[in-house]
């Protein structure tokens, strides 16, 4: 769902833009039919590009974040947001949801994300099929603006699904590195409670687990927040439970030029971060990509892993 300034003009020009034909005659704006996701386009206000924070998306129940920028650069920040799903421009929306704003990181804590971005939009709904979708968020209240862009939704994701056994990956800790933090992380100060234990022990225990793969120093996106700050004061909630939170680095030797490890290969990630939540059986119980929040990630672990 990453959509650049081509593909919004490209979005517009479908809605109906008018266009000068010769240099001397100019086309009519053609009216928008009433109620579809190009009406809501023709309301007062600039329309920009969405900016996603999540793009693997299959058909049933699915969680999207994203940011609405304005031209200036400057992020929107209001509460919540209107959203509109529709398989076209032209078409009349299949989903009518309200997305609300999640803080990205610990307030208080991380420093935001790339560009000052602190907060996120998050919304949930349901899709049945597969295909390509419009989305157009409107935040409410403030002076209108509108955002637009595309998802798709593919049948398979490449990284484990909800129900699928998680992939028992001999990921490092302090251990087999034999303390060699740097070569465990790029978080300053290292997250040691998070390099314990690893993904195929843990597997093998029949123990409960929260799982991130994600690169602190290197997370340079708008959307991709210090999620590694996040699961580690969500760990803290849960002090004395037998649930597990284990960190994963993205790159070889914490390198971005070396590309993937081979950890983020084996899982199978098309993009980064991404938590997952294993339960006691060793199968995905929820899973995350992108930023999430403190409470969204809580919730989730009180849900699925504590029972």
């Amino acid at each position: 769902m990453r959509v650049g300034a081509l593909a919004l003009a490209t979005a517009l020009l479908v809605a109906g833009c008018g266009a000068s034909s010769g240099g001397t005659e100019r086309t009519t704006k053609p009216v928008p039919a009433s109620g579809t996701l190009g009406a809501i386009l023709a309301l007062p206000g600039p329309d920009v590009a969405l900016t996603a924070g999540t793009s693997d998306y299959q058909p049933g129940a699915l969680r999207i974040s994203f940011l609405v920028i304005k031209h200036n650069g400057a992020a929107v920040s209001r509460p919540e947001a209107r959203i509109w799903v529709a398989r076209s421009l032209d078409a009349r929306p299949l989903v009518k949801t309200t997305g609300v704003l999640e803080p990205i990181g610990v307030p208080g804590e991380s420093t935001p994300a790339a560009g000052d971005i602190s907060k996120i939009y998050v919304a949930h709904f349901e899709l049945p099929r597969t295909g390509r979708y419009w989305v157009v968020a409107q935040p409410v209240g403030g002076s209108p603006i509108q955002a637009v862009g595309n998802m798709i939704v593919t049948k398979k994701s490449r990284a484990p699904e909800v129900g699928e056994r998680a992939i028992p990956s001999r990921t490092p800790t302090i251990a087999s590195t034999h303390g060699n933090l740097r070569a465990l992380t790029t978080r300053r100060p290292p997250d040691r409670a998070l390099l314990r234990y690893s993904v195929a022990d843990s597997l093998r225990a029949h123990v409960p687990f929260v799982l991130v793969f994600a690169t602190p120093e290197f997370c340079t996106s708008r959307t991709c927040g210090p999620v590694v700050d996040v699961v580690d004061a969500v760990r803290k909630r849960f002090i004395g439970s037998a649930v597990r939170f284990i960190h994963v680095e993205i790159y070889r030797d914490n390198n971005p030029s070396n590309g993937a490890n081979r950890w983020v290969r084996e899982w199978g990630l098309p993009s980064e971060p991404w938590i997952f939540l294993v339960g006691r059986d060793g199968r995905v119980k929820a899973r995350f990509e992108g930023s999430v929040s403190a409470a969204e990630l809580t919730a989730a672990v009180r849900k699925d892993l504590l029972h």
